[in-house]
């Protein structure tokens, strides 16, 4: 191109039109990738709602699984997010909170971020540790984190860098914070410092856009869509509460309260209705709706037949499978439609289980390092196969891709392969 060409103001529009579609293609190309079917980019997976990524089962199941590799990351209970090649892992180091990225195929580490976050927890949680629990959300290219005392942060994805963060709350949350943060178009939602309210961070500088009323509890919010609006889901303190993903406006709220703990149970969208539980409470369904203008909540249907306190269910088709608290650990089937219960499986099973849905088999990891591969049944419990894929207790949500089933303990990472 000569020089009369590279000014004249027609081929500058054209260039510029040119940079412009190369930055829209290039930034399709960055959506693709964090959607891609076998990336686990957040809580409970690429729908937040428990399903493994791209599942592969084995023609058969073998005797043990294949541990492929295995590296100290640190202490917390946070998921390892699988995003392309890479692994992100969000912890604790001493008095340091770390987010690391490793390389999936080899547990290399490629960076570590690390800022100071001390934090000492009451007396009854100190059993749980001082390790992060809230899971890390990969978002526009960035990874959005929840500190255990609060702490809002986001990095680069690729460097590490940390783009922006918040102050730690004066006051430390006596049981840490839990809540993992849930993204939507350039907006960042999570319940913030010392259990504080629903707010809604800008992505790329962290500025407040808005906030719901309502103190945080452990549950994690979802975005979904009713009554055509789009809106955050989210277990404050004393209720379910909708408020729009626009401007925080408050939708709807459901009187909720834990007889114990507050909720720790993300709610699950099943067919237009809400499905959620907590301590001592059982499980309820509700469906939010407008009726004349106005929204209103109808409870669908209610069960103490079981009840939840860590463990999260997943819906199969019209089936709720978890783990109930009830006689020390119990698994179980609800019809989602109606609540019935289908079937209760042996008493003492676990303190916590980790539920993944994989196609029609049920992945369920439980506190002990045991991981049960069992059938998506309604007729009762049917486990395929029982395999350990640890040496320390496994609180955390294991990430499923492919055949690839990494699992964090204690402070150790783990890639298991399925074949």
């Amino acid at each position: 191109m000569s020089t009369a060409e590279a000014w004249h103001p027609i081929s500058h529009r054209v260039r510029r039109r040119l940079v412009g579609a190369l930055v829209l293609i290039a930034c399709a190309g960055a959506a693709v990738a964090q959607t891609a079917a076998q990336d686990y980019p957040q809580w409970r997976g690429l729908n937040r709602d428990g399903a493994a990524s791209a599942f592969v089962e084995p023609a058969s199941w073998p005797e043990t699984l294949r541990r492929r590799w295995k590296v100290e990351v640190g202490e917390g209970y946070a998921t390892p997010l699988v995003v392309g090649d890479a692994i992100y892992l969000f912890t604790r180091r001493g008095g340091n909170e770390v987010m690391t990225a490793l390389a999936a195929e080899t547990g290399k580490e490629r960076w570590r971020t690390t800022y100071p976050a001390p934090y000492q927890p009451d007396t009854p949680a100190a059993a749980h540790g001082v390790g992060p629990k809230a899971t890390p959300l990969f978002h526009n290219g960035r990874l959005f984190t929840l500190g255990i005392t609060g702490i809002v942060s986001a990095f680069d994805s690729s460097t590490g860098k940390l783009a922006w963060q918040t102050p730690a709350a004066a006051e430390h949350p006596s049981y840490g914070t839990a809540v993992s943060p849930v993204g939507d178009g350039n907006l960042v939602i999570v319940h913030p410092g010392n259990h504080g309210p629903l707010t809604a961070f800008d992505g790329i500088t962290g500025a407040v856009k808005w906030t719901a009323a309502g103190g945080g509890a452990f549950a994690s919010p979802i975005v979904v869509e009713l009554g055509g609006i789009r809106q955050v889901v989210t277990i404050t303190q004393d209720s379910v509460l909708g408020v729009a993903v626009s401007d925080g406006a408050r939708l709807w709220e459901y009187p909720w309260r834990s007889r114990s703990s507050p909720g720790a149970i993300t709610p699950i969208l099943y067919d237009e209705t809400l499905i959620v539980s907590s301590q001592a409470t059982g499980v309820t369904a509700l469906k939010p709706g407008r009726h004349a203008d106005k929204w209103m909540v109808d409870v669908v249907w209610q069960t103490t037949d079981v009840s939840l306190f860590l463990s999260n269910p997943v819906v199969v088709g019209d089936t709720l499978f978890g783990l109930s608290e009830k006689a020390r650990g119990q698994f179980f089937a609800l019809d989602a439609k109606s609540g019935r219960l289908l079937w209760l499986g042996p008493p003492r099973q676990a303190s916590n289980t980790a539920v993944v849905k994989a196609g029609n088999l049920l992945l369920l990891l439980n506190d002990d390092a045991e991981l049960i591969v069992a059938r998506s049944s309604r007729n009762g419990f049917e486990p395929l196969r029982r395999y350990t894929v640890a040496d320390s207790a496994t609180w955390a949500q294991p990430a499923v891709s492919g055949n690839r089933v990494f699992v964090k303990d204690v402070a150790s990472l783990s890639l298991w392969t399925l074949n």
